[in-house]
């Protein structure tokens, strides 16, 4: 008796909705949160069909699924979790998550429901839904017009290289532009940044591939944005004369380590970087800034234009005249008309597509050279991969 009494209790104060049924779908018991969530009385229910709570076509079917399982014991509720639509007595619905097990009980079968509204949760899926596209379209609305900004400044340059008058109005117009991209861009370009790393990690608990695609997208478009930013502010301090060098010794190995470390995260499907040094000595003195520079751009370029599945080699050498930096990929190659202007400003080769990329990389990495005494060749094929050396000496 006081067993009987304490599940009663248990059953009269359960957070979620429990109802029992008959083998002819009459509803025998339910108890408060279950007429809460349906807005009905006990009496008003308990007698009733349960089919009376629940929408079309759910209750015109309801008494077939019980009549199918009885004959032919194939469940289609019973004994497996899933999400249905309620139906509350103002005629709205609401979603939640159904359980349904059946008891022998004095000769005869009674079905139990466990009801739990999500009504809560899809409410915010779909607003973190709606928040992700609203996003996305902000992304790409800023992205479309940067670019379109960048289009116009290359070609008001073509324009004015005629003069040198006119080449000074390029450069204080470039000027304009890369401080005001610097200080305007930066702060929303961070906001959606931070934004589409806050709603990947709010969205982990729905496990939705559709939103970790699109925060994929923003993310991957705030970095090409990033990139092209941060390739223009470069390009604006080198010609300003702003970079000056500053020699430092450290750990060539240690640093290339740490390079490797941080590109590898950007490396796509498959694609891994092989880093060897070669040398008795890993200490040397260069500017580790400027030169870490350059090492991230010409890895980038060999991600960018090498596929999934293959291999980006990362060497560094240390000898009595020189330091070495090579890197070589398997990638697309530079075709050879192409290869006599890959250091100059804004060019880019004829066979990029539509891969990302402002044509400042490999000036930049140049210039940076320059500054530490360094020179930088190539060799390439088309389909067959790059290589770049950059030659520190040592004298």
């Amino acid at each position: 008796m006081e067993n009987a009494a304490l599940l009663k209790a248990i059953i009269e104060n359960a957070i979620d909705g429990i109802i029992t049924i008959d083998e002819r779908g009459h509803i025998e018991t339910i108890n408060p949160s279950a007429c809460k969530l349906f807005q009905y009385e006990q009496e008003e229910v308990v007698g009733k069909n349960i089919s009376m709570l629940m929408p079309q076509p759910y209750h015109s079917e309801h008494d077939g699924y019980i009549h199918r399982y009885q004959h032919t014991g194939e469940p289609h509720i019973i004994g497996i979790g899933r999400e249905v639509v309620g139906l509350k007595k103002d005629g709205t619905t609401f979603p939640f998550k159904l359980g349904v097990s059946e008891v022998q009980f004095l000769g005869r079968k009674i079905y139990t429901g466990f009801i739990h509204d999500i009504s809560r949760e899809k409410e915010a899926e779909e607003k973190l839904r709606e928040y992700a596209a609203h996003l996305e379209e902000e992304v790409e609305r800023r992205t479309v017009w940067l670019k379109d900004t960048v289009a116009a400044l290359q070609e008001a340059k073509e324009e004015v290289s005629l003069s040198l008058e006119k080449e000074k109005e390029l450069g204080q117009l470039k000027s304009r532009f890369v401080s005001m991209a610097s200080h305007e861009f930066r702060t929303p370009l961070s906001a959606v940044q931070l934004s589409a790393s806050l709603i990947e990690k709010y969205a982990q608990p729905f496990d939705n591939e559709n939103i970790r695609k699109h925060v994929s997208k923003i993310k991957n478009a705030v970095g090409n944005l990033t990139a092209i930013l941060n390739d223009f502010l470069s390009l604006e301090k080198l010609e300003a004369g702003k970079v000056e060098p500053s020699f430092v010794r450290f750990d060539l190995v240690k640093l290339s380590e740490e390079i490797i470390e941080e590109m590898q995260m950007m490396a796509k499907q498959n694609q891994n970087i092989i880093y060897q040094h070669t040398g008795t000595t890993s200490v040397i003195s260069l500017d580790p800034n400027l030169l870490k520079n350059c090492i991230n751009n010409l890895i980038t370029n060999a991600i960018k234009y090498s596929g999934e599945n293959t291999f980006i080699e990362f060497n560094t050498e240390i000898n009595d005249y020189n330091c070495i930096v090579t890197v070589k990929d398997n990638g697309i190659g530079i075709p050879e008309t192409d290869q006599k202007h890959m250091f100059e400003a804004f060019f880019r080769a004829h066979n990029t597509g539509n891969i990302p990329g402002t044509g400042l990389g490999l000036n930049i990495v140049a210039r940076y050279a320059s500054l530490m005494n360094g020179k930088v060749g190539f060799s390439s094929q088309l389909s067959k991969g790059t290589s770049f050396t950059i030659t520190f000496s040592l004298s």
